[in-house]
């Protein structure tokens, strides 16, 4: 498993990465407020641990797309993770 310093002590079995959601803006770009009712399920993560498949082509601290309804979503110690299937990840986001 590869791990850095953000590891919250979860470790992800076979081909499970353990994400950290992005979550979206409180405000719009012309300064509205969003209740949180209108925000969207985050779909923008960084990855925090990956598992022990040696197929898995991601690495802790990459920022990547999954699917809008994938993953378990996993609350531990004040903090909350997604814990997914590596085949729900969409994309490496490079910019």
């Amino acid at each position: 498993m590869n791990t850095n310093g953000n590891n919250p002590g979860i470790q992800p079995l076979g081909a499970r990465v353990l994400l950290k959601p992005i979550e979206q803006e409180d405000r719009t770009s012309s300064g509205l407020y969003l209740p949180e009712t209108a925000k969207e399920k985050p779909q923008l993560g960084v990855v925090i641990a990956v598992g022990d498949d040696e197929e898995i082509k991601l690495q802790v601290n990459d920022k990547v797309l999954f699917a809008k309804y994938s993953g378990t979503e996993v609350s531990y110690k004040g903090d909350t993770f997604l814990l997914m299937d590596v085949s729900d990840v969409l994309a490496r986001v490079t910019s």
